[in-house]
């Protein structure tokens, strides 16, 4: 397998969920499935418990602007299982943080459902979807 800068750069995200992951695979071969299965660490996942804010029609699939909040989360992710390299982003938070939540720009390769998750304290895992039309996509894949 040939490493391209653009292979490097993708790879670099799987960082993010490295723990779950067998150590041979690349960021873009990681799939929707196995991220939300490395996030939620064997527990069931329910609806419900977080708040998603994006555009519903996104004019330019290159900068969507994206919020994730989740009232006493320790971590929150965005997925996108449209995307080259679904997962998206991934923040941890400690004890003291005063407030969970995730804002961004994010890049949509078409139109999809976004997907946002939280890993409660107690080991549960919440998620909501948003549908994001996307006029021009903007991972060029």
């Amino acid at each position: 397998m040939e490493l391209t800068r653009r292979r490097l750069l993708a790879s670099g995200s799987a960082t993010l969920l490295a723990l779950g992951f067998p150590g041979d695979l690349w960021a873009d071969e990681i799939t929707a499935e196995q991220a939300i299965a490395a996030f939620a660490k064997g527990a069931r996942v329910t609806p419900g418990g977080v708040i998603l804010t994006v555009e519903v029609v996104a004019e330019d699939g290159f900068r969507v602007p994206i919020r994730v909040a989740a009232e006493g989360a320790e971590a929150l992710m965005i997925v996108a299982p449209e995307n080259p390299v679904p997962p998206i982003a991934l923040a941890r938070f400690g004890p003291k943080a005063a407030e969970q939540q995730l804002a961004t720009r994010v890049r949509l390769a078409r139109t999809q459902e976004v997907l946002a998750l939280a890993r409660m304290p107690d080991g549960s895992v919440r998620q909501v979807s948003q549908r994001v039309d996307v006029v021009v996509g903007g991972c060029g894949a």
